[in-house]
């Protein structure tokens, strides 16, 4: 009995850890859980865009667009190197406040003529862009994307870190999304920013992949109010501002 009560205990242990620490929201309703232990199916709806209009995942949708694979737990994207138009894949749902989790890797594989590799996770609403996380060799940084492709505002940053990530290694990306304010979170270090499109009802993720990158273990929750948001945000803003 008390090796089974030990065992237990491990396994609860083990799986609160992979839940990454929230700062502005808390965990609610889990929405949604693809750790890609087998093929995907093909995506409900009739799409309008890559951004609404499907339920599950919509991949592969033009030759040009890359090509994405299932293989040992992770979802691989590769980019089209003829016209360096990078893998896109997006996963249809609605929600409006969240919480995103997931693995990302920068895969070593050559430039073939692309100054550098990226991986852009990302949420979307009817009118395509809202806000992303992206990744490169030297850090992240966070931003406003442009939701209906019109306005001086296309991107708009709300904040980077310089931060070493290796390729062929797994990174931790936390993308807290309530209102009209943004955390996100890759291996421990966090950024926060704000715009009202935010506050628009959203329909997607997004994966984009600039030459070769993989994603698994992708979640989502609802995400509820954190009670010690003022406080986090306020070290966070500190932070920038050094």
């Amino acid at each position: 009995m008390k090796h089974l009560c030990l065992l237990f205990l491990l396994t609860l242990t083990a799986h609160a850890e992979e839940l990454l620490p929230t700062l502005m929201t808390t965990r609610g309703k889990q929405l949604l859980e693809q750790n890609f232990d087998k093929p995907l199916p093909p995506f409900d709806g009739k799409s309008n865009g890559f951004a609404s209009g499907f339920k599950a995942w919509r991949y592969n949708a033009a030759e040009r667009g890359g090509h994405w694979e299932v293989k040992d737990g992770c979802f691989t994207g590769t980019e089209n190197p003829a016209v360096h138009h990078p893998a896109t894949t997006s996963y249809g749902f609605d929600f409006e406040d969240v919480v995103i989790q997931c693995e990302v890797r920068m895969n070593d594989v050559p430039l073939n003529g692309r100054p550098s590799r990226y991986i852009n996770v990302r949420t979307t609403d009817t009118k395509d862009y809202v806000c992303s996380i992206i990744l490169n060799e030297g850090g992240f940084r966070i931003q406003k994307d442009d939701n209906d492709h019109a306005g001086p505002d296309k991107a708009v940053p709300l904040g980077g870190q310089k931060l070493p990530l290796k390729l062929n290694e797994w990174h931790k990306v936390l993308f807290e999304i309530k209102g009209n304010e943004m955390v996100g979170t890759v291996d421990g270090h966090s950024l926060t920013g704000s715009h009202p499109l935010m506050t628009s009802a959203k329909c997607s993720v997004m994966f984009v992949m600039g030459v070769e990158g993989s994603v698994r273990n992708f979640k989502a929750w609802e995400a509820l109010p954190n009670a010690d948001w003022d406080k986090n945000k306020a070290k966070l803003t500190a932070v920038a501002t050094q």
